[in-house]
């Protein structure tokens, strides 16, 4: 390599480096931002919960999670051989003892440093629909068993050359053919996932749901109010959140380059008008604005842009952040209504504003949307867009349900009444989030004060 090719592969590892650290914290993020949103005795539960999801994929990650989301013997197009880098077997080292080199000019080992992040956070996400009310074994085993079965199929899907990429054995191959570039065969009607659409937002938002639905409500659900007990918790949990998603968007550029730049500025964009769509819809349905509207709005716009961060300009990503916004604010609510106890709105917040994102770039996508000068081949890309949202949501959905009931009939899911009645940071943990100690007054002194005041 010349020095400027040095120079460059430098700055590139530099940055995606950064880009792994900044998309790790957003799990302890998202700890901080479900511990508030929870009642103040499972506030421990649920942070615990996120950072134990942590430990278990990372281990499965390195096992078999980046051999069968990024290997080259692909199963069927859903999932590659999780023996091939058993272990990261010649993964990161070559025989001679030199890096092996990666896809994007740089070491290997910094791609499998960047995606292990976004496998925690995956499956981190699913707990917010479960407060209070499961067994902390029961998640564990669930989280090794969704992260192989769920996400890295899925990651494989999409990102790993198979059924829902832009390969030729893709399935937009197949229902709109393939064209040569840069003397590679690839659909002719590329799906956009940029940063995780699919793969981690409808993927955790339909496990959420399903998880909800098998293990059922809690047992004040409907019948107290159940508020957040610590909203500065959760504006903190969303502004580190905020501030770790532009690893999320910006790293997957893979390069300090303009397209880093531009998912940049594309997620602060969609961000900002997520807040104010979220803003209006509750000043519409509730008569006032809220904190929790805010930094629910924070993160709508963040999972509305993420699927699309490459491909919009600045003023699209302000278009469908806003609606993403506001149709996020709407679904939250759809857990009252149809009676699903979806408890820090996991539906709402991931789901549905996934969806809009992964459908929206089919209209909005720069010169090739419906809305954006494509034509009609702007309108195939929303049908392959529509199409890669219903297959990822099918096939999540059969996973979950069989694993969720598989542990529903083994390990069992559910604390007892009067466990949650309690507070299941004190009944399965033994601990509470705040400690108050209360001393007696000192009589005697407070009797000598009042008569020397006389």
């Amino acid at each position: 390599m010349t020095t400027e090719q040095l120079s460059v592969a430098s700055g590139n590892s530099a940055w995606m480096l950064m880009s792994a650290a900044l998309v790790l914290l957003m799990t302890p993020a998202l700890a901080l931002f479900y511990g508030g949103m929870s009642r103040q005795k499972s506030a421990i539960n649920m942070m615990l919960m996120s950072f134990a999801s942590m430990a278990v994929v990372g281990v499965c990650y390195i096992l078999w999670g980046w051999s069968m989301s990024y290997g080259s013997q692909s199963l069927a197009g859903i999932l590659s051989n999780p023996l091939e880098f058993f272990g990261l077997r010649d993964s990161i080292l070559t025989a001679d003892n030199t890096y092996v080199a990666g896809a994007n000019g740089y070491a290997n080992v910094i791609d499998i440093c960047f995606q292990v992040t976004f496998a925690m956070i995956a499956v981190a996400i699913i707990s917010g629909s479960l407060a209070n009310r499961v067994k902390i074994r029961t998640w564990l085993v669930f989280s090794a068993l969704w992260v192989t079965f769920a996400y890295f199929p899925m990651a494989h899907m999409v990102w790993g050359g198979g059924l829902l990429s832009h390969s030729a054995e893709g399935l937009a191959a197949k229902v709109f053919g393939t064209v040569t570039e840069n003397g590679e065969t690839v659909a002719a009607i590329a799906p956009i996932d940029f940063a995780g659409g699919t793969v981690v937002h409808i993927n955790a938002g339909v496990a959420g749901l399903v998880l909800a639905l098998i293990i059922g409500k809690s047992a004040t659900f409907m019948k107290t109010p159940d508020r957040p007990h610590n909203m500065p918790l959760v504006m903190l949990g969303a502004a580190l959140l905020w501030f770790g998603w532009f690893g999320f968007n910006g790293g997957s550029a893979f390069a300090a380059d303009g397209l880093a730049a531009l998912a940049w500025i594309n997620t602060t964009a969609a961000t900002c008008t997520g807040m104010l769509g979220w803003i209006l819809v509750e000043r519409m349905r509730d008569g006032r604005v809220t904190s929790l509207g805010v930094a629910s709005g924070v993160v709508a716009g963040l999972v509305t842009i993420t699927p699309a961060a490459g491909d919009f300009t600045p003023m699209a990503s302000l278009i469908i952040g806003f609606v993403g916004g506001g149709l996020a604010a709407v679904g939250v609510g759809l857990k009252f209504r149809f009676k699903f106890d979806d408890s820090l709105d996991v539906v709402g917040l991931h789901l549905v504003a996934g969806v809009w994102g992964t459908i929206a770039c089919g209209l909005l996508a720069r010169e090739r949307g419906l809305f954006t000068g494509g034509g009609m081949d702007g309108l195939k890309l929303v049908a392959v867009q529509i199409g890669i949202a219903a297959v990822a949501a099918l096939y999540c959905a059969l996973v979950t349900t069989a694993i969720g009931l598989l542990l529903k009939f083994t390990l069992g899911w559910r604390i007892t009444r009067a466990e949650e009645d309690l507070g299941i940071d004190t009944s399965h943990h033994g601990e509470t989030a705040y400690h108050y100690e209360f001393t007696e007054p000192d009589t005697k002194h407070s009797m000598l004060e009042d008569e020397s005041t006389h």
